[in-house]
């Protein structure tokens, strides 16, 4: 096979001083974390805990989010293999959402985040109070 043919991912902009990745926008661990680190993808991630969902049970739940970004972000969770997506062949047709194994498991990452950001949230709006109060320094 030629180099540079493989279907394989690539891992060469990893480095072993990046701690497994890197800030370039090829680097493929780079991309996976800017996909799981949105908001929307997030919030889907955590709604689907332990349950299936439909399309418009997920738009009225996230607040904000536009009918297309949601079908954006499904289809990209989807991909990543993190959301599975079940068509009912019913009329009108019913489609569920739900999170495959690999999904829970990055639920469970995300838990600790919420739970870590739950615990320290009074220190740092006291440092958003007191960065607010004094101006940032910059320019």
């Amino acid at each position: 096979m030629e180099e540079g043919t493989s279907k394989e991912p690539s891992h060469s902009c990893c480095t072993e001083e990046a701690f497994q990745w890197d800030t370039r926008e090829d680097c493929d661990v780079r991309q996976i974390l800017d996909r799981i680190g949105d908001k929307w993808s997030l919030l889907v991630i955590a709604l689907l805990d332990n349950r299936c969902m439909r399309f418009t049970e997920l738009k009225k739940t996230i607040d904000g989010i536009s009918q297309r970004m949601l079908t954006v972000t499904l289809r990209q969770l989807e991909r990543d293999g993190l959301v599975s997506r079940t068509v009912h062949p019913v009329v009108p047709p019913r489609v569920d959402y739900e999170l495959t194994p690999l999904g829970v498991t990055l639920h469970a990452t995300i838990q600790s985040l919420v739970t870590w950001t739950e615990t320290h949230q009074v220190e740092i709006a006291t440092a958003r109070a007191r960065y607010d109060a004094v101006g940032s320094g910059l320019g």
